[in-house]
């Protein structure tokens, strides 16, 4: 891992830019669920940030990925960042008559990372050499943990210390470091500005078509399209992290630092769980599918035990535990993704990708919070680690056909 950072600058830099941004947002999601829980003790407030996260993404898909693959994937990322920034110091309006404008910023934020989010994903295999494809990949995915187990643990005890206003305004910065640290890369971000002529017109955008031939070349290939559903599957069950601060807040009663700590051993198990599925990853494709199914019922065991933690400690390790699953899934599918599918169509399958995750990321969160108003935390996590189990299940069962290996093909001269 040190290795690859040391001897590959463009990929070190891209690398630092995700460990800014995402420190940031870490830091800014705990302020911002504690001012919502003080300014309207909703449950569903709570939940809502993560559904303003996730939705938005799904709108944006059918312009997001086709713009990974005609645009400049490099200009698109630094322009995305720099929005992202202006879009983050909303948040420093936000009152009691003002609740809304924290869900418009949310979503605002949450659109443009639509953009950011395929572009890099789709740009880490022209980075890096094949050989390093595997560490980058395990790399990137367990920044984002990495920076919400830091970002999460330190924005509370930052907010306690200095107040909601300064996350948020760390926030903003961290997005502005981003579109620096991005614009200081000068290895090409995709297969085509490789030959590219200068001065020569790009492909225009074409959202329905380019979409439509994502799908066509997913449909046909069945492993892509398994890959594709594992990531929408185990949005299903996610909701359950939406419900982790009311968890912290009023089951044990912890405010703030509770909601940190929680978030925080969430995000050591995403960051521990792309290093166990590196394991994975050089077994095969059939390999990957089948952790990706028992992923799901890891995940569904572990938060299943989280309404009967005695202390705030145990329900932090149930947690971690969970997201080494959930960690891990990510990592193996998004590996899957970049190996299985061509560059000039990268982009639109991780936009399909991302689209599909946040959809049921949505659903699930609005849910979570809707039904936990009505009948409380614990029903409703019991109910989603249930959803977890059945679709990992499910899963395994649908998939064990291309998770067989293809058997040898027999020619006449083995018979002589």
């Amino acid at each position: 891992m040190l290795d690859l950072l040391r001897r590959n600058s463009a990929f070190r830099r891209v690398f630092l830019a995700q460990v800014v941004s995402y420190g940031g947002d870490w830091f800014a999601n705990v302020a911002l669920i504690g001012l919502l829980l003080h300014l309207t003790h909703s449950d569903l407030a709570a939940t809502g940030v993560f559904v303003a996260a996730t939705l938005p993404q799904f709108v944006a898909a059918p312009l997001a990925g086709p713009a990974a693959d005609r645009f400049n994937r490099r200009t698109l990322m630094m322009v995305m960042s720099t929005l992202q920034a202006g879009a983050a110091l909303t948040w420093l309006l936000i009152g009691h008559g003002t609740v809304w404008l924290a869900f418009v910023a949310q979503a605002g934020v949450a659109f443009l990372s639509a953009f950011f989010g395929p572009a890099s994903q789709a740009a880490v295999p022209n980075l890096v050499d094949p050989e390093d494809l595997p560490t980058a990949t395990a790399m990137m995915s367990a920044t984002w943990g990495a920076m919400l187990a830091v970002g999460a643990s330190l924005g509370g005890a930052f907010t306690v210390a200095f107040g909601r206003d300064a996350a948020f305004v760390a926030d903003a910065l961290t997005f502005v470091v981003a579109a620096v640290l991005i614009g200081s890369v000068r290895r090409p971000f995709s297969a085509a500005e490789r030959g590219a002529v200068p001065g020569e017109a790009r492909p225009r955008l074409r959202p329905i078509a380019d979409t439509v031939e994502a799908i066509r070349y997913a449909r046909q290939h069945p492993i892509v399209l398994a890959l594709l559903a594992s990531k929408m599957g185990f949005g299903l069950a996610s909701g359950v992290v939406g419900l982790l601060a009311v968890v912290a807040t009023r089951t044990f009663r912890s405010g703030d630092a509770g909601i940190g700590v929680l978030l925080g051993v969430r995000g050591i198990g995403v960051v521990l769980g792309p290093w166990v599925a590196w394991r994975v990853i050089g077994r095969g494709i059939e390999r990957i599918l089948l952790a990706c199914g028992i992923a799901a019922l890891i995940y569904a065991v572990a938060y299943a035990l989280v309404p009967v933690a005695p202390s705030l400690a145990v329900a932090g390790i149930l947690v971690l535990v969970a997201h080494l699953g959930g960690g891990a899934q990510w990592t193996l599918s998004t590996y899957g993704l970049q190996v299985e599918t061509p560059d000039e169509l990268r982009g639109r399958i991780f936009a399909a990708d991302f689209a599909l995750v946040t959809f049921t990321l949505g659903v699930s969160f609005f849910l979570a919070g809707w039904l936990s108003n009505a009948v409380g935390p614990t029903p409703v996590i019991l109910g989603l680690a249930a959803v977890s189990a059945g679709w990992g299940a499910v899963y395994l069962s649908l998939t064990r056909r291309i998770r067989q290996p293809a058997p040898p093909v027999w020619s006449p001269a083995e018979a002589d």
